[in-house]
């Protein structure tokens, strides 16, 4: 969005290669100024931020992520059928008339802006993390909402702070601004990247058809290629600026290019998990102000027949009707009981790797009935670097017709020790089921030298030979394992050595033991430079790894040469 909202508040700064690619990509193209062409006058619309701003305005967003695999058969298309079948049928159905807006969008760029190559998927995957596919597809036959979406108001308290840009007219809110519609833009950004995508004559951040083509529009802008991944990336980022936005946006846009399929209106699977931990935020009226569209009076559903008194109900010119109306069923979540385990193994891992056991959950019912489509939400408890795969702290999963549903894969960052992952049931407050997850130092079983040049110098000199060493651990490189270096007095004691050989410290003092020390990706430590004192004689040094490979190497010190004594000239006769 705009520059002047800056970055967002709850986000960290991003560190991975990625992320420094894209914003570098992002930089590179920014130019301030620059324009299309669209009824004749001048845009910004085309116009590439600063890093930092953000269509958004770095709002809140789902971060559910799709099950680990797509669909394996097509949907059902009978009544009541609205996700298909196989494992992550239902996350892959998107609403008709959504899926139309994203395909739509797509092929007027195609037609636009070639060179762009947009994916309608990549607008379903941000669809999905800013609204849910418009709440699942809450559209009436426009592409409407069929009420306003939405975003925290963007008052300073834990998000962006931004004032009112719009007085009112898309948000409704006067002091501040909010993040409008199912692409979730905010009105100072909306007012000059909207578009009309459904030919009604208006620009509606709460029709579908406009917010797509909007939101195309917006990722295309200057000479990106969604293509390329810096294009990619970069583009994503420009719409919430955040590390975690972009692996969620990603990892639901490979989903949707495995396969993809409609379902009806007002059928979609719903967001639960956002981003900030707090609740879905609810449809909100629509505000007084112009600027948003409500639903045409064609459009709405007919009042329920009253019974008798003015009480909604059943119809009384039924038979049986003036009774009362039947409970709504439960939902899945709310018949489940209590979470169990269901068949994990140990979650032991060494530092930097994948965990080889996945978290594996069951949600049953009183009667011990496995209960599916119940959202499971699992979390890294507390400070520390383990993650599911890609990086988040959290993960929402979907458990199948057994009750079961399994986590993506952990992996263990450099922390070490014992941490903990806890799995609870979304919508349902019960006990939550904690795991350990254990992570080891990395460790080396062998080490060797990895030359066979004999060590050797004169007293008061140095080494001309630098030592290095390859640890491995099971026959394998072994990188990133700690290191000791320690000159000892003799293979039967290890202590530090008081003369011989010596390492050096930043001030040049003569120092005997190294630690911190740290093998390359291939296993692979080059030692400092060695110097001698005058002692002479075999010294030895002690290399040691986390795991137990330890390594003595000899030093062989000896005397300095004797310096010729320079004979006296000749007397002259």
């Amino acid at each position: 969005m705009a520059a002047l909202f800056g970055k967002r508040l709850r986000r960290s700064a991003m560190t991975t290669a990625v992320a420094a690619a894209a914003v570098a990509a992002l930089s590179a193209s920014q130019a301030p100024g620059l324009t299309d062409t669209q009824n004749g006058r001048q845009s910004t619309a085309d116009a590439t931020p600063s890093p930092g701003d953000s269509a958004t305005g770095n709002s809140p967003y789902y971060t559910d992520l799709p099950p680990l695999n797509s669909p394996t058969a097509p949907p059902s298309t009978g009544p009541g059928s609205p996700g298909g079948t196989g494992t992550g049928a239902h996350e892959a159905g998107i609403p008709a008339t959504v899926l139309d807006a994203y395909k739509k969008a797509e092929a007027e760029l195609a037609a636009t802006k070639p060179g762009c190559n947009l994916p309608w998927q990549l607008l379903a995957a941000i669809g999905k993390v800013e609204s849910g596919q418009a709440r699942g597809g809450n559209v009436d036959a426009n592409g409407t909402t069929l009420k306003p979406i939405l975003g925290p108001v963007l008052n300073g308290n834990g998000f962006a702070r931004i004032t009112d840009t719009d007085n009112g007219a898309y948000d409704g809110d006067t002091t501040h601004d909010r993040a409008v519609g199912p692409m979730q833009f905010i009105p100072s950004t909306w007012e000059w990247s909207g578009r009309d995508g459904n030919g009604d004559g208006k620009k509606d951040p709460n029709n579908i058809y406009d917010a797509a083509l909007a939101a195309g529009h917006y990722l295309c802008r200057g000479d990106r290629d969604l293509s390329q991944s810096g294009g990619l990336n970069a583009a994503i980022l420009s719409y919430n600026h955040s590390q975690e936005y972009l692996n969620t946006v990603l990892t639901w846009l490979e989903y949707y290019r495995k396969g993809t399929h409609e379902v009806p209106d007002g059928t979609g699977v719903q967001p639960g998990d956002r981003s900030d931990g707090g609740a879905s935020p609810s449809p909100s009226p629509s505000p007084s102000s112009p600027g948003t569209t409500s639903p045409s009076p064609s459009t709405s559903k007919p009042p329920k027949p009253t019974k008798p008194g003015g009480s909604p109900g059943t119809d009384p010119s039924k038979p049986g009707g003036g009774g009362s109306t039947s409970p709504t069923p439960p939902t899945p979540a709310e018949t489940v009981a209590h979470i169990e385990d269901a068949g994990t193994g140990t979650l032991n891992a060494t530092a930097g790797d994948a965990f080889a056991e996945q978290v594996a959950v069951r949600t049953e019912n009183a009667a011990g009935k496995g209960v599916g489509t119940v959202k499971v939400k699992l979390t890294v408890v507390g400070d520390t670097d383990l993650a599911f795969s890609g990086g988040f702290k959290s993960v929402t999963v979907v458990t199948d017709s057994t009750g079961k549903a399994t986590a993506p894969p952990l992996r263990a960052g450099e922390d070490t020790g014992e941490f903990t992952v806890r799995a609870t049931v979304v919508d349902r407050k019960l006990p939550g089921l904690d795991y350990t997850a254990t992570v080891s130092a990395r460790q080396a079983d062998a080490l060797t030298r990895t030359g066979d040049t004999e060590l050797t110098c004169e007293a008061g000199g140095q080494f001309a030979d630098p030592v290095q060493v390859r640890a491995t651990y099971k026959g394998d490189a072994a990188d990133g394992v700690a290191t000791t270096a320690t000159l000892i007095k003799s293979k039967d004691d290890a202590t530090e050595n008081d003369k011989g050989p010596y390492f050096k410290d930043a001030d040049g003092k003569a120092i005997r033991t190294l630690k911190g020390l740290k093998t390359d990706g291939d296993g692979r430590l080059q030692l400092p430079r060695i110097y001698a004192d005058d002692a002479t004689g075999t010294f030895l040094l002690r290399v040691n790894t986390t795991g137990g490979a330890t390594l003595t190497i000899e030093l062989k010190v000896t005397a300095a040469g004797a310096t010729a004594t320079p004979s006296a000239s000749p007397s002259a006769t």
